[in-house]
């Protein structure tokens, strides 16, 4: 029998769409940089987490005939709105189109910047200002004027699951538009391959599948590779959007496993699924973590009164706003040099840098506001009372091997960096190992 703490959350079907009991998951989807929720707020297709259920009728597709044809805005394909076609265009004066039929054996998902009715989840850009500034080579105080312009692409990506076997989810490049059509222009980069022509969309849609069981806290970060429109995978471009495609890799494929990570160039998105998330931690869980620090009453050295973690809560300002947390003296801060965990005062401040100096070691750093990371799929299992540590420097509160399997995940970040970074708000990581262990007086 599945042990009580990890019972899913009933708040979590409610959130991500109403469905009956005998509604049958494929996943879920959860953007990296959100706490459980959009800053704004979770609304129709926008929001932090999309879960994927099975649909009443299939809405699959499957490759048919392709043909070339000097102008693929003039085919019969791209003019029937009712029919699937991707056009590859060659040159001015040639082009490859790809007719797709319904296949009732699969449901197909997509994702992207638009809000057209084709696009399943909506996602936006993380961090804008960042985001811009990385893929621009700007200083974040100069990428304001182009934090505008997202890098997602509107019809970003598309996921194929299969029915009959609900455990197998394929990642595909470029989703279809409102006319059920994928335009890859002459500059796209495209090849052919014997009768088979595939491509690149123009920043890629990068995937990164963890060794190990990702539920089950013995995973490891893996290689990225690039999908294809197609579903081949490829070793990633010398830069985001280079020309010139990666080597095709044989022994790995498009199909999701359990922690599997897909980069859209701006938003990074983590693939829970089913049977995994049946298998790890809840929000209930992750309230009882909470309540067992407070029950332990930590008590700041000095000022002498009892630390108080914010409790578990849908609405965490409307948790602060009516809760343990009265007397504001009362939350957390922990010292990102040693982690000693401690209340807000003025002991040991140098006000040249800000830097404090902790009254239990006598060490020099900063301090972080603890807060507790409450999107449990970010959570990979970890013994039956772990310690908690945080992470520097935004003092986001989790597991042992929670934060040191993301302080080891590179994301990628610009033309072709990866950078570590918190899951539960995206902020980057700093110092090494870019960590604390929480030590409770």
């Amino acid at each position: 029998m599945r042990d009580p703490k990890f019972k899913s959350d009933a708040t979590e079907t409610k959130k991500s769409g109403i469905k009956n009991e005998n509604a049958v998951k494929y996943g879920e989807l959860i953007i990296l940089g959100y706490n459980g929720q959009l800053t704004a707020g979770d609304k129709r297709r926008r929001r932090s987490k999309f879960v994927l259920w099975k649909r009443d009728i299939a809405n699959g597709i499957k490759r048919s005939n392709h043909y070339v044809v000097p102008c693929p805005q003039n085919s019969h394909a791209v003019l029937d709105k009712n029919q699937h076609s991707i056009s590859y265009t060659l040159s001015r004066t040639e082009a490859v189109i790809v007719e797709y039929v319904n296949d009732e054996t699969t449901d197909m998902f997509q994702i992207g910047r638009s809000s057209d009715s084709p696009i399943d989840f909506v996602v936006m850009d993380t961090n804008a200002e960042k985001n811009a500034a990385a893929i621009n080579n700007l200083p974040i105080a100069d990428s304001k004027k182009t934090a505008a312009a997202s890098t997602i692409s509107r019809f970003a990506c598309r996921i194929i699951c299969d029915r009959n076997n609900t455990s197998i989810a394929r990642l595909y490049a470029a989703g279809f538009d409102s006319s059920r059509n994928i335009f890859l222009g002459e500059k796209a980069t495209k090849w052919k391959d014997g009768e088979e022509i595939d491509a690149l969309t123009t920043n890629g849609v990068l995937v990164m599948h963890p060794s190990g069981k990702f539920h089950k806290g013995n995973t490891e970060p893996g290689i990225w590779l690039e999908v294809s429109v197609c579903g081949k995978l490829f070793s990633l471009r010398g830069s985001r959007s280079a020309q010139l495609k990666g080597d095709m890799i044989e022994d790995s494929n498009n199909i999701l496993t359990d922690g599997t990570l897909i980069d859209l160039c701006g938003a990074t998105l983590l693939w829970r699924s089913a049977e995994g998330l049946n298998l790890s931690p809840s929000r209930e869980y992750l309230k009882k973590l909470i309540e067992r620090t407070n029950r332990e009453r930590p008590t700041c050295p000095v000022g002498l009164y009892t630390l108080v973690f914010p409790h578990h809560s849908e609405d965490h300002a409307a948790a602060v706003a009516s809760s343990e947390l009265a007397d504001i003296k009362q939350q957390p801060y922990a010292y990102l040099q040693c982690g000693h965990v401690q209340g807000r005062h003025a002991w040991g401040l140098n006000k040249d840098s800000n830097s404090r100096t902790c009254p239990m070691c006598l060490k020099v750093g900063g301090i972080a506001k603890l807060s507790m990371g409450i999107e449990a799929s970010f959570y990979v299992q970890d013994k039956e009372k772990p310690d908690l540590y945080a992470f520097n420097p935004c003092g986001h509160v989790a597991t042992e091997k929670t934060v040191k399997f993301w302080s080891n995940v590179g994301i990628p970040y610009g033309t072709n960096g990866f950078e570590a970074f918190c899951p539960f708000c995206a902020k980057l990581l700093e110092g090494y190992p870019g960590y604390v262990k929480l030590i409770f007086n």
